[in-house]
């Protein structure tokens, strides 16, 4: 980005609207696993516009479905019917696991969180969530007052009574010393004991894998047996999948199926991925939490025909080519390389996570002590490196997030790795 274009940015955009970098970066255009900047820079792209380039910058098939979809015909909204629409929510219906399930397509997680909070609600007439501690679920007024990150709750207000349970982090906190076992037993007397206290919880919401929380995630088999405490209530569960869904994993089509035993979420949200790009996102729900608003409602600019043709595309292309397998082969080599990497490095805690989605968690060396300034130094090293990465982490902004996209070959996942592995000796 030019110092211009940055001063223009400050000038008309508000204070709040963070950037990456001390020298902000405009990024002008992408191919496969690269992007550029307006200097010419080339980079390896390792977070895909927050996990949002799913399977590749200007994928053909993508690009294509957009391009005729557009020279069609660009709007129509949800009071006509929609080919892409109803052949896009088959699709997801089906692979969602929810038996007789609905589709309601939105414009971003944020908005498909909502819309899941607001059935929830709807459906048990009451106001009340259970939320994880070091959560996080999107920008809006309701969202944010579920949110268990503080980075990322700006208001206490919120229409929303909100209740959080322990269990999103498996390596921090009064249970960290636990085996997985002890662990998710003392998590769901937990939930117990906050049940205890309180009536008529319309929802819990969580996220498989917690994203802007760093990556983080419980033992498999927490939301499982969480499922069975909640169904003795009536309280429904909603699985955040905006970061987790669509085979990111690796091991799972979706976050929610390493704590399966128990069956599929009520309700299922998802956005980023799926539309390469696009703006989508999405709730599957079964038919009865779906149908129980008993008003009318529509969506201006959710399912509009050319994103649903992106999605499409994309859904297809990451089924055909098994970007799943991928996710599990090339991501399973590249945690174990920042694995050997992170042993011999003095301020890295913990390198976890599945996949293509993957967590590098910094602390001051010979401490337990989170350190956002030493991930602040590491993302910029690896940008003077070629290689873009994100942040993200609880108490401190100290964990580097990488999720390239799911097409990443075992030579750029090594390249990647070599290039974090400087960055972070280099700050180290």
């Amino acid at each position: 980005m030019t110092p211009d274009l940055h001063a223009r940015h400050r000038a008309v955009l508000p204070d709040w609207l963070a950037l990456y970098y001390d020298r902000p970066l405009e990024i002008t255009h992408g191919e496969g696993r690269h992007v550029w900047d307006a200097a010419g820079n080339k980079y390896l792209d390792f977070f895909g516009g927050i996990l949002t380039t799913m399977t590749a910058h200007a994928l053909p098939e993508v690009t294509k479905a957009v391009s005729e979809q557009a020279g069609r015909i660009i709007h129509t909204s949800t009071l006509y019917l929609n080919r892409q629409m109803v052949e896009l929510a088959e699709r997801v219906a089906s692979l969602s696991g929810i038996p007789d399930a609905r589709v309601f397509f939105t414009t971003s997680g944020t908005e498909a969180n909502d819309t899941a909070l607001l059935l929830a609600t709807a459906y048990r007439r009451s106001n009340q969530i259970l939320a994880m501690r070091n959560s996080y679920h999107g920008r809006s007024f309701s969202a944010v007052g579920i949110t268990g990150n503080r980075g990322w709750s700006p208001t206490s207000l919120s229409p929303l009574q909100t209740l959080y349970v322990h269990g999103g982090v498996r390596s921090r906190g009064p249970y960290a010393q636990l085996t997985d076992a002890q662990f998710i037993e003392a998590c769901v007397d937990d939930l117990r004991d906050i049940l205890g206290q309180t009536r008529g919880v319309a929802a819990l919401i969580a996220e498989p894998i917690q994203g802007v929380g760093g990556f983080t995630s419980p033992p498999d088999g927490l939301y499982a047996a969480f499922r069975e405490v909640l169904r003795e209530h009536g309280i429904l569960w909603i699985a955040d999948e905006v970061q987790t869904g669509w085979g990111r994993t690796g091991e799972h089509f979706w976050g929610w199926q390493a704590h399966g035993q128990n069956g599929p979420p009520d309700i299922l949200t998802f956005a980023k991925g799926i539309g390469n790009g696009m703006s989508i996102g999405g709730v599957v729900a079964r038919a009865e939490v779906m149908n129980c608003l008993d008003s009318n409602s529509i969506s201006t600019f959710g399912g509009s025909p050319v994103t649903m043709a992106a999605g499409l595309a994309n859904l297809i292309y990451l089924l055909e080519h098994d970007l799943q397998g991928n996710a599990r082969r090339v991501g399973g080599l590249l945690i174990e390389r920042l694995r050997a990497v992170g042993a011999t490095t003095e301020c890295v805690r913990e390198v976890r996570g599945r996949g293509l989605m993957i967590g590098i968690e910094l602390v001051k060396p010979g401490t337990d002590e989170a350190d956002p300034d030493a991930a602040s130094r590491a993302i910029e090293a690896a940008r003077e490196g070629g290689l873009l990465v994100g942040k993200g982490g609880g108490h401190n902004t100290s964990v580097l997030r990488i999720a390239p996209p799911m097409t990443l070959t075992v030579a750029e996942a090594e390249e990647g790795a070599a290039i974090l592995e400087r960055a972070l000796r280099s700050v180290c």
